[in-house]
């Protein structure tokens, strides 16, 4: 008599949650970390910082994998670490679609911070000092220009209520003795705030706003010190978030195409599967009109030593 062999139950792989799955495609992503990091700064290092950064915030579980997957890169190319210090991923709504058929997306962003933007700086080997303060209304604050240069006095009054913010300021000196100073009153810096595609969430809006001001002052200020070129792609890696586009609708067909092409790219590199590119969005597709050759990511990145082909750097 022959026995019957029970048929094995198929067996059921149990569903990532969303956090676990996000913090693994950045773990596969180390090869390509380490490519773009400098020397000083370990690739576990900087994958455990962005899975940390990811872990704590409901925003970015929930952005389009293709825009925090680049975002990530960025940092990394940058040397900057996603830590809310030195630089940080925030998030911003962007409609994919067009004007007739919009499809809103939660996109993520790479934003230097003060202290990394500070690093930059302190790297450029020009500076012997800087600083950045936040000004309020009970604060001894005097600025002035005369025939011997800008200068100011700043006394902090620390140990009473200090009152409303009023002004921030950045002071620079370099090794031949030149000073450079900046400083911003509120009205300025709103203003700064409010081109921001993330000026209601993110730093902006929690207990690093102080720190937000200061950095639009040092970025102001930066622009007038002499510059390495890794300070000078900082800050305009930070201009991409603070300048809306001038013309929304091709922006739109912009970021489609983008979208599009950088799905494609990390799909390649990753061996991501297509409802996996987008954290299971849907990407519309629209007809790409006004887009110029410059709007599409070109040719191959060199950071350091290394590099970077476009498949593996989602830019």
């Amino acid at each position: 008599m022959s026995k019957t062999t029970p048929k094995s139950e198929p067996q059921q792989t149990k569903a990532l949650a969303p956090v676990d799955e996000v913090k693994g495609s950045i773990a596969k992503m180390s090869d390509q970390f380490r490519l773009a990091l400098p020397p000083h700064i370990p690739v576990e290092r900087f994958v455990r910082v962005t899975q940390t950064a990811i872990s704590t915030s409901p925003d970015l579980i929930a952005a389009d994998r293709t825009s925090l997957f680049a975002a990530a890169m960025k940092a990394a190319q940058e040397g900057l670490l996603p830590d809310g210090k030195e630089a940080a991923i925030v998030t911003f709504n962007a409609n994919i679609g067009n004007k007739a058929n919009p499809k809103w997306i939660k996109k993520a962003q790479y934003m230097p911070m003060v202290a990394g933007i500070l690093k930059k700086v302190r790297n450029s080997g020009e500076l012997s000092m800087i600083t950045s303060n936040v000004i309020f209304k009970n604060d001894q604050f005097r600025y002035w220009v005369d025939q011997e240069g800008e200068h100011l006095t700043h006394e902090p009054n620390l140990f009473v209520d200090r009152g409303d913010r009023i002004g921030v300021y950045s002071l620079a000196r370099t090794k031949d003795g030149a000073v450079y100073i900046d400083v911003m009153r509120t009205e300025e810096v709103e203003a700064a705030r409010n081109v921001s595609r993330a000026k209601d969430s993110g730093p902006w809006s929690g207990p690093f706003e102080n720190e937000m001001w200061k950095k639009t002052s040092i970025k102001r200020l930066a622009k007038r010190l002499p510059m390495s070129t890794d300070l000078e792609m900082t800050i305009r890696s930070d201009d991409e978030i603070f300048n809306p586009p001038e013309n929304p609708e091709q922006d739109e067909t912009r970021e489609a195409k983008r979208a599009k092409t950088q799905s494609s790219r990390l799909s390649k590199a990753m061996g991501l599967g297509q409802d996996q590119q987008a954290g299971g969005s849907e990407v519309i597709e629209t007809e790409a009109k006004d887009v110029s050759e410059n709007d599409t990511p070109q040719g191959a990145e060199t950071t350091g030593d290394h590099p970077i082909s476009e498949q593996d750097v989602p830019i």
